[in-house]
């Protein structure tokens, strides 16, 4: 319950930050080509919020399956070295975010303690950081139930989107196959040869 919550959560902060950065965007261009003017501050605030989006949308990625990876060897494995080789890849994926948890929080920490602050947003550049520590906690947990997931048998790998398997079943509608199918080779809207 409380991960559908965590799962929902992330796509709503998602949504919000992808349109924030659109809105201030579009903003400032209309500000700055209609009205010669612009808006001081807009510039940083885009790139911390991209910076907040990618930072969710990593371990999104992960709970979707939506990473692109290099399995071609582990596929070629049985299942249960499949899942061998992903625990370990899981292992080291957790010590990288261990890693990273605490560089960043020691960053954190010490941008609190000088209390710098950002250069055109008048707030302390550790509270736009703690995204973060908050998204390696966010990866570590996401990592977690995938473990959990392949020790229990309900997977056997992380899921990686195959962007070869897409890029075949394209191709392999595309091609003819002997069969008259009416439209083969044509656009649908024209019914005219590509």
């Amino acid at each position: 319950m409380a991960l559908r919550w965590l799962h929902k959560a992330e796509e709503t902060l998602f949504s919000l930050l992808l349109v924030a950065m659109v809105l201030l965007v579009f903003v400032e261009v209309v500000l700055r080509f209609v009205f010669n003017t612009g808006i001081s501050w807009s510039q940083e605030a885009t790139l911390y919020l991209a910076g907040w989006f990618v930072l969710i949308g990593v371990s999104w990625g992960v709970k979707q399956g939506a990473h692109i990876g290099v399995d071609v060897v582990v596929k070629m494995l049985p299942v249960l070295w499949q899942r061998v080789a992903t625990l370990l890849a899981l292992a080291i994926c957790m010590a990288y975010c261990v890693l990273l948890l605490v560089g960043s929080y020691e960053y954190l920490s010490l941008m609190k303690m000088i209390g710098i602050e950002l250069e055109d947003i008048a707030i302390p550049k550790w509270y736009a950081l703690t995204i973060l520590p908050i998204a390696m906690l966010l990866l570590m947990l996401r990592f977690t139930v995938l473990g959990w997931k392949v020790i229990r048998g309900d997977a056997s790998g992380f899921g990686f989107h195959d962007e070869g398997e897409d890029s075949m079943h394209l191709v392999q509608s595309d091609e003819p196959d002997g069969q008259d199918n009416g439209d083969a080779g044509r656009d649908s809207d024209q019914g005219t040869p590509r």
